[in-house]
């Protein structure tokens, strides 16, 4: 479930909307209260907190997570001084998001915090010992994230280069579209 925190009811009402429709359960939330209370119930695997909560410090609040919990934080704030965005860096936000926000940016940021966070707690259960695809004359390595030619010279790749090849790989012989390549 993904914890929407904002104390704007249209801004929490479009997040909602937006992740919903991309199949997450999501909640929300109007305050430093609010919020408590529902992380004390469980189950929040994600949290998209504004800096500004009224009366309340998201930053604060912020802090007040990351000693309790290791779920993931998105920030996504109207304040766009550099100072609050390493502030929320090193409180342990896994990005920062200035408002006025593309939704399809937030969902598609979503997506990769929790792909991020999600190796630690859930790939190896699902995934097989070593999940490999060859190609031409190539082995791409899912598990170790590693590319090598049959003659075994391993390509360095980065990150963004390395999730293109896994999607190609995956969905071999179809042409994709920008949006599902961004998702």
């Amino acid at each position: 479930e993904i914890l929407v925190v904002d104390d704007d009811p249209e801004i929490r009402h479009l997040l909602n909307v937006a992740l919903s429709r991309e199949g997450y359960a999501v909640s929300e939330a109007g305050d430093a209260s609010a919020t408590r209370s529902r992380l004390e119930r469980g189950g929040v695997e994600l949290i998209t907190l504004d800096l500004s909560l009224g009366a309340d410090d998201g930053l604060s609040l912020a802090r007040e997570i990351r000693a309790r919990s290791d779920v993931p934080i998105i920030m996504i704030t109207g304040k766009g001084d550099a100072i609050d965005r390493v502030v929320g860096l090193e409180l342990g936000a896994g990005d920062y998001i200035s408002k006025p926000f593309n939704l399809r940016e937030v969902v598609a940021r979503v997506r990769a915090v929790l792909r991020r966070h999600e190796p630690a707690r859930s790939v190896p259960a699902r995934m097989a010992p070593h999940e490999k695809f060859l190609f031409d004359d190539w082995q791409l390595d899912v598990t170790s994230r590693e590319l090598v030619s049959t003659g075994g010279v391993k390509r360095e790749l980065t990150t963004g280069e390395f999730n293109l090849l896994e999607l190609f790989v995956r969905r071999p012989q179809r042409v994709l579209t920008r949006d599902e390549i961004m998702d």
